[in-house]
This record gives structure tokens, C-alpha cells and sequence, in this order.
């Protein structure tokens, strides 16, 4: 079992930054990658960005990319989101998530193993 643990949420005005953290606890040791997903009201769950276990590879969602990057302390057992440039569509609850199959970082819930209790943030317009 891996448990996980998002930090960092709140509310931020159009254009400003955030900086999400996901902690690690129990059998940190079988995670192969870290990911972010995100759930806006009314809609499903979707993929923000992943991290390999090594942190040489990472993936972004298209709505991500440029604003966002993703990076791990492995000795702390954490992984942060840093976002950049807010947008009021950035408005959502945001959920860490593990993969404990090895393979090629997934940007699919199913791809998933464990989910943290996830973390709101508000972008004011």
C-alpha cells in the first residue's frame, strides 16, 4: 500500500502561481511514477502531468504545458506540481496519484494505483 498526501491548495488570482506537493508514505519503494490529475465540477477526472520514478521522464497535458512543470525529491518521498500563469479553467480539485506497474508513464486514471484525498484550488478571474 502506498498512502498519499497533496498540500498546497488555496485560491490565487488569474495569472499568478502555485505550488502543489504530493508526500509519499508505506511502499514508496514500488512506485514507478507520480502523476497529477485534476476534477472541475461536473467533469471528469483528467491528466495533468507525470514523473518517472527516476524523474528523467516527464509528460504534460497539452492545457499544461509551458506553465506547469513537475519535479521530485526522492529522498523525501515527494513530488511537486509548480504552476505557473493561472487560468481561471485551472479551478479544480487536484489529485496526486501512483503507479506501481512499471512500463511508460500513463495519462489515464486506470494507469493509477493509489490516490491521495486531493487538494482544491480556486483561480479568481
Amino acid at each position: 500500500q502506498v498512502q498519499l498526501v497533496e498540500s498546497g491548495g488555496g485560491l490565487v488570482q488569474a495569472g499568478g502561481s502555485m505550488r502543489l506537493s504530493c508526500a509519499a508514505s508505506g511502499r514508496t519503494g514500488d512506485v514507478y511514477a507520480t502523476g497529477w490529475f485534476r476534477q472541475a465540477p461536473g467533469k471528469e477526472r483528467e491528466f495533468v502531468a507525470a514523473i518517472s520514478r527516476s524523474g528523467l521522464t516527464r509528460k504534460f497535458a497539452d492545457s499544461a504545458k509551458g506553465r506547469f512543470t513537475i519535479s521530485r525529491e526522492s529522498a523525501k518521498n515527494t513530488v511537486d506540481l509548480q504552476m505557473n500563469t493561472l487560468k481561471p479553467e485551472d479551478t479544480a480539485v487536484y489529485y496526486c496519484a501512483a503507479d506501481v506497474r512499471p512500463g511508460r508513464l500513463h495519462d489515464a486514471v486506470v494507469g493509477y494505483d493509489f490516490w491521495g484525498q486531493g487538494t482544491q484550488v480556486t483561480v479568481s478571474s
